[in-house]
């Protein structure tokens, strides 16, 4: 038998032994994708670290959709972020400080964090050559491949004591910001033929300013402060993101941080999650290149219209960076970045382009509710500015997912840090329901 054909058959069985009938999850009221009927979150857990609120429970049953609100360690990300912003500073690290170790800390704590960030950015000599003779276009594999290697240099690797797993967490975010910027700049020298730049991380720059100066050197502050607020905005979702809670479920087997880290990563490459930043950007360029009148209502709200029909794009019946899993009226994130996101359209001079993509949000959520009339309220949430935003700092596509990951590290090192320091702590570990009956063997002579 031709291995092809060998392989075209064990794909058609496999079609046949993954069929299940939807009526049997509701038979055994299975929580798929652990979503109760009501679209919540199965709890499956508690934390101190992060909490995402988009509805209240009314009493007697049934959702109120309200405004939405992250926090921080009980600390309103819309405060954090005003402070950082009024202020003109980087806040990054400070958010870094509090997430990890649940308060916000003075001065001289933030001033010697920064420090203990900024000594700890520089590679492995040998991590670096093998970022520089990696093959191969995704930066997130690169940058898994790169957290597994770290695993070889650390002497104490497998250590999962308090002093040494959050030093584990301080040199991941010190060092994701250069391999990601270390393998883009291989990768575009691979790929497009230009010259290959190793810019070392400078100690009196943050980690936004030193992340742009090793990628591409030149940038304004305005780069920098909206680069440092998305890292702000998205360094933490609370536990039940996909991503953290797989950084949590295998942290629960008591494996190294490494492992886990890298497993979390696998999460956020996909295109469901951490990758939906680049499907915004694209559907972003496919209308202005398909409406003519990017100030006429009807005309988009009738290419709206048909996006959602399955008609044109890309045919999935989606706009993308519109909706929520936990956010209704509003995503916080989205508030806080447009802010910035107009200082800066007004900078590069692509205030007509704003324009366009703020009247593309009000007239999707517009469209979305009259076309499908499911009495869900839905608002644009965060990844339906930062595409936009990347494009304006001059940051590449191919860095946007890997750009989550940089600023999500921190969660995922809170998230395993808490999970491995619970009193009586367990392996996570659900159920699976087999609807299969048994089957009597048949040995192979009479198969």
């Amino acid at each position: 038998m031709k291995k092809e054909y060998l392989i075209y058959k064990l794909s058609e069985d496999l079609k046949e032994a993954t069929r299940i009938e939807n009526s049997l999850f509701k038979k055994f009221d299975v929580k798929r994708g652990l979503r109760n009927e009501d679209g919540t979150g199965v709890l499956v857990g508690l934390t101190k670290i992060g909490n995402v609120v988009g509805y209240e429970r009314i009493p007697g049953g049934g959702l109120k959709p309200i405004p939405g609100k992250l926090f921080y360690r009980g600390y309103d990300l819309d405060d954090l972020a005003h402070a950082i912003l009024s202020e003109k500073r980087f806040g990054f690290e400070e958010v870094a400080y509090l997430l990890l170790s649940g308060r916000l800390p003075d001065k001289e704590e933030l001033v010697s964090f920064r420090e203990l960030i900024n000594d700890n950015m520089p590679l492995e000599q040998k991590t670096k050559m093998n970022i520089i003779e990696l093959e191969g276009n995704n930066i997130m594999n690169i940058l898994a491949r790169s957290v597994l290697e770290m695993y070889r240099f650390d002497p104490a690797a497998d250590d999962t004591s308090r002093d040494n797993l959050m030093r584990q967490s301080i040199e991941l975010i010190s060092k994701f910001p250069t391999i990601i910027a270390y393998a883009f700049n291989m990768l575009r020298h691979a790929t497009h033929g230009r010259s290959l730049h190793i810019r070392h991380p400078q100690e009196q720059l943050s980690i936004a300013e030193n992340f742009l100066y090793m990628l591409k050197k030149d940038y304004t502050e305005l780069d920098a402060r909206t680069l440092d607020l998305l890292l702000v905005l998205q360094a933490e979702h609370g536990g039940g993101n996909n991503s953290t809670f797989t950084v949590r479920v295998t942290s629960s087997t008591g494996t190294d941080t490494y492992s886990a880290i890298a497993a979390g990563i696998g999460s956020l490459k996909g295109p469901l999650h951490g990758g939906a930043n680049i499907q915004v950007a694209d559907m972003f360029h496919h209308l202005q290149e398909n409406i003519r009148d990017w100030t006429n209502v009807d005309e988009i709200d009738t290419y709206f219209t048909r996006m959602l029909n399955k008609e044109v794009y890309n045919k999935t019946g989606l706009i993308y960076g519109i909706g929520h899993a936990v956010y209704t009226i509003s995503d916080p994130r989205a508030i806080l970045l447009k802010e910035l996101a107009r200082d800066l359209a007004r900078e590069k001079g692509k205030e007509r382009e704003f324009a366009f993509l703020e009247l593309l949000e009000e007239r999707a959520i517009e469209v979305f509710g009259r076309v499908k009339n499911n009495g869900k309220t839905v608002s644009s949430n965060v990844d339906f500015y930062s595409g936009f935003v990347y494009e304006m700092i001059g940051l590449p596509q191919e860095i946007f997912t890997p750009l989550f990951a940089m600023a999500r590290i921190v969660g995922w090192c809170a998230h395993r840090n808490e999970e491995l320091n619970f009193e009586g702590k367990r392996i996570i570990r659900p159920a699976y329901k087999n609807v299969l009956e048994e089957v009597v063997y048949i040995p192979i002579k009479k198969r």
